[in-house]
């Protein structure tokens, strides 16, 4: 999402345990899914269920689309511009089976029940809302312009206000653009994808402590995670990341890290087949015995429909 931002002069999850199986994962489903045949949708992130409902949003106009992993169609669940929800990023899902969407250019979080009537909907005044990460009392959000974390406290199944967590100030270095988070260690660590300011070596992977509120870098070894989208299950930390192509373009993959048991240090030890710049994927989320993911076309210079979900080539 970063580079479509920088070039318009715009600036533009999950469980905190392994995500078990669902039923459905033997049974036959597509390798490709599509989200709208509409034109300039651009959809950004996704979430899937354990029944296999697979939601994804719309950075372009807000809308959330809604479908199930066996079926090759989604269909329009949440109308753009209703709410106020103008653009979509981040989408998760609680025990409750509630839906929180990242509002990206309004500050907003909404919460949708599950036939999806709003529930309730938090600001957080000036932000840049991105991705978010649940646990069991608190939802956090990235903020990417901003450049920290923002917090709503969970009780008894209402949703706090939007406060400020960590500051930008936290942080050693100045974030670049966070993105992409997940929250480990029983809620008490995230780890937040810094894509950085375009310069070489930028790009970053924070170890954000959420109880003394301060952040370190991750000491990454054998490739980057200054992803988009991300996605941990156990030990192992999934990224979207963009790199190089050699070509003079750019390709994106699914790098796949090993994490020591205090989230200070990730190796990566595979890597997914690649995407091109138009496909520009962004976000993540695992189905089962595969992965899947968003091509945004973010990045392309035309977007052309039909915009697809796709599953992730060479990883399980």
């Amino acid at each position: 999402m970063k580079n479509l931002l920088a070039a318009t002069a715009a600036g533009l999850a999950v469980l905190t345990t392994a995500v078990p199986a669902p039923a459905h994962a033997a049974e036959p489903r597509p390798d490709t899914y599509v989200v709208s045949r509409d034109p300039g949708v651009r959809p950004e992130g996704i979430a899937v269920a354990g029944d296999g409902t697979m939601y994804v949003t719309s950075v372009t106009d807000g809308a959330v689309y809604r479908g199930n992993v066996r079926d090759p169609e989604l269909r329009p669940f949440l109308p753009a511009g209703a709410d106020g929800r103008t653009r979509a990023a981040g989408v998760h899902l609680d025990r409750r089976g509630r839906i929180f969407v990242a509002g990206w250019d309004t500050g907003a979080l909404f919460v949708h029940a599950a036939d999806g009537r709003l529930v309730t909907r938090r600001v957080a005044a000036g932000a840049v809302l991105n991705d978010l990460a649940l646990t069991d009392d608190a939802v956090y959000v990235t903020d990417s312009t901003g450049g920290g974390l923002w917090r709503a406290e969970l009780t008894d199944g209402r949703v706090g206000e939007l406060v400020p967590w960590v500051p930008a100030s936290a942080f050693p270095a100045a974030p670049g653009f966070l993105n992409g988070i997940v929250v480990t260690d029983g809620g008490r660590v995230a780890l937040v994808a810094d894509q950085g300011t375009g310069e070489p070596g930028s790009e970053r992977l924070w170890r954000v402590d959420l109880v003394g509120r301060t952040a370190t870098v991750v000491e990454v070894a054998g490739g980057q995670l200054g992803a988009d989208g991300l996605l941990l299950d156990g030990d192992r930390l999934y990224g979207v990341v963009n790199f190089p192509d050699g070509a003079g373009g750019w390709s994106f993959a699914v790098n796949v890290a090993l994490l020591d048991t205090d989230r200070r240090t990730a190796r990566v030890v595979r890597q997914s087949g690649t995407a091109g710049l138009a496909q520009s994927p962004t976000t993540i989320a695992r189905d089962g015995d595969r992965l899947l993911w968003v091509n945004s076309q973010l990045n392309a210079a035309a977007p052309t429909p039909p915009f697809t979900v796709t599953r992730v080539p060479g990883l399980c």
